[in-house]
Formats: C-alpha cells, sequence, structure tokens
C-alpha cells in the first residue's frame, strides 16, 4: 500500500475488470470462498459475457476471466475472442491451471487472446497439493501446465494460498515456483469465507505461526530475482519485507461476481472485507494497513496485533515505492482463491 500525499491510502491505479463466468470447477479446495455457489448458481452464458465485455469496455481495457474454474466453462474462448476483438489489452485467465496441461487446448487460449496466465499451486508435492484442493492428480496437471505456458513464452503469475496444511511446505514450494521460471509469485493468506470459513479451524492458521515460513519463502523467491509478494498479511507480521505487501500494486477492480458487483475492490476491502482492531490506530502502519480479513479476529481475536512504532516511509524506502513499476499488476486475493 502507497502512502497518499495526506499520509493515507494512495488508491489511484488502473481499473480492471474482474469477470466470473461462473462457479464450477474440477477442484474441491478446502480454502475455497465460493462455497457452495456451484451447486447454486448457473454459469453465464455466452451472450450476457458479451454483454458485460461491451458495457465494461468504455472504463477499462483489461479484463480477468475467473469463476469457480473459467476453464471448465464451454464458451470460455469465444468470450476470450470476444474480448480481444473488442480491443482489451490485457486479457489474463485465473485458473488452476489444471486443462493448461493439454497443449491443444492451451494453443486454443492463446490463438483466441490471453496473454497473461495466473495459475495455482499450492504445495510442493503431489500429497499437499491435492490435499488442498481434493482432487487427486491436480498436482501433476498443475505443474505440467505452467511448463507448457512458460515453454510457450507466456506470461506466467501463480497465486499459493497459505493455510495450515501447507505452512512449512512454503519454503519449498518457493523453490518448486522458482525452478518453473515464473515471472510473479504471490502467497495470499487463506480469506476465511465459503468453505474455509465453515473448516476454519482446520484451514486457518495463526499469522504468528505463518510469519517465519511464509518470510523464508518471499526470501528464496527473492533472492532468485523473481518478483514476490503476500496478500492479506498485516503490516505487524511483515517486519522486513513491508515491499512485498501485494495491496500496494493490486488495480482497481470491478468485480462481476454472481448475483452481486464489487464495483470497487479497493474500497471494499477498505470499507467491508478487512478490519482494524482496537490497537490499530496506535500502529505507525495504520494509514497504509489494511488489517486482515474481517473474519480472522472473529476467530482468533486481536491478542497477535502488536502495534508498530518504526517510520512506515524508511520500511517501504525506495524498494516500496520502485517496485509497482516493474511488478506485474494482478488481482489476487478474495478473486482468486
Amino acid at each position: 500500500m502507497t502512502l497518499g500525499a495526506a499520509g493515507g491510502i494512495d488508491t489511484a491505479r488502473a481499473m480492471r475488470l474482474d469477470l466470473k463466468v461462473g462457479f464450477t470447477c474440477n477442484n474441491l479446495c478446502t480454502f475455497c470462498v465460493q462455497g457452495d455457489k456451484r451447486e447454486r448458481i448457473e454459469p453465464r452464458a455466452l451472450e450476457e459475457m458479451k454483454q458485460i465485455l461491451r458495457d465494461e469496455r468504455a472504463r477499462t481495457s483489461e479484463v480477468v476471466f475467473t469463476g469457480g474454474e473459467p476453464t471448465v466453462h464451454k464458451d470460455l474462448l469465444q468470450a476470450v475472442a470476444y474480448a480481444r476483438a473488442l480491443g482489451y489489452r490485457v486479457i489474463q485467465l485465473q485458473t488452476n491451471g489444471r486443462r493448461l496441461s493439454h497443449g491443444p487446448y492451451l494453443d486454443a487460449a492463446v490463438r483466441a487472446g490471453v496473454n497473461q496466465i495466473s495459475p495455482s499451486l499450492h504445495g510442493s508435492s503431489a500429497e499437499i497439493h491435492d490435499a488442498l484442493t481434493r482432487a487427486p492428480g491436480s498436482f501433476g496437471q498443475t505443474r505440467r501446465g505452467i511448463e507448457a505456458a512458460r515453454a510457450r513464452g507466456m506470461l506466467v503469475i501463480t497465486n499459493s494460498v497459505v493455510t495450515r496444511q501447507n505452512l512449512e511446505d512454503l519454503p519449498a514450494l518457493a523453490r518448486l515456483l522458482v525452478s518453473l521460471d515464473v515471472q510473479q509469485i504471490q502467497f495470499a493468506y487463506v480469506h476465511p469465507e465459503g468453505t474455509a470459513l465453515r473448516e476454519f479451524d482446520a484451514v486457518v492458521p495463526r499469522f504468528s505461526v505463518a510469519a517465519p515460513f511464509l518470510h523464508e519463502a518471499l526470501d528464496i523467491v527473492q533472492a532468485a530475482g523473481i518478483t514476490a509478494f503476500a496478500e492479506a498479511v498485516p503490516y505487524c507480521f511483515m517486519h522486513g519485507h513491508e515491499a512485498q505487501v501485494v495491496e500496494s500494486i493490486i488495480p482497481d477492480t470491478r468485480i462481476l461476481d454472481k448475483p452481486m458487483i464489487i464495483a470497487d475492490y479497493t474500497a471494499y476491502r477498505l470499507e467491508q472485507g478487512k478490519a482494524k482492531g482496537p490497537r490499530c490506530a496506535g500502529c505507525s502502519f495504520d494509514a497504509v494497513c489494511e488489517g486482515p480479513w474481517r473474519e480472522y479476529p472473529d476467530g482468533y481475536g486481536w491478542d497477535e496485533f502488536v502495534p508498530r512504532t518504526d517510520d512506515p516511509a524508511e520500511a517501504l524506502g525506495v524498494a516500496g515505492r520502485g517496485r509497482e513499476a516493474s511488478a506485474v499488476s494482478d488481482v489476487f486475493g478474495e478473486p482468486h482463491q
């Protein structure tokens, strides 16, 4: 999060459209924020997606196709091709990556107009990843999908959700992702909503327990010369890694969820999604920190959150200001999990 002229949060960024095409998915993740939407909400029809793309084009030239799992939608690539025809400059596919392991499908996606891939890998082994996705064989498919996308020169930005089950594996996961030659790596703290809220005790780790493993993973990625970020982790748990708080580069985003619309994802996080505790006002990072997802203190309270007294501008430094130019803007967090 960057500092504005008055010391508050600067949210002036390019607008991006997040289009949820439906909630059907070939994974059944323990941390899925969409919960039972796959059972209740029908996928969008192609004509509906085209209408949305036409209506939103005046606002933005960037669209993210997401879900659920967008690649299982039968009309996805037609919608992608339509977005390209309308002149969308950035067309990103947020995916679990499994269908990308099928070469002809990946080639068809590229021909249709996809120019960014954002796959999710949640463990360094099939044992860990497949347990989290509850989809045997998903680790191998996602890994091969990442390899295939990189072999075709695709821009690949990965997202890994931080949970109780994969905490100790984060450094090994970081090393694997580095070896796969992806361009940007993010570790997103699980949002306790949907399935993750129902399984809170089994899925959501404490920040104080997660931080050492997360920091080590970030260090591994950064040492390899790859951009690394953490999402939804308050600054009181990011000592020495302040420049890797991703909220500062999340674009202003309009989320076409179903049935709801989030007109401004930044405002949603600040006003509804996240929370501040009783001691946050006394923290020197209060003006730039969004706080945790509000469900976290509902489960664990505020005792872990220790106010900082150091200077945010000094902690962020030149690296904190300069990283925005070199990083790939992405939409992570709730839209991606």
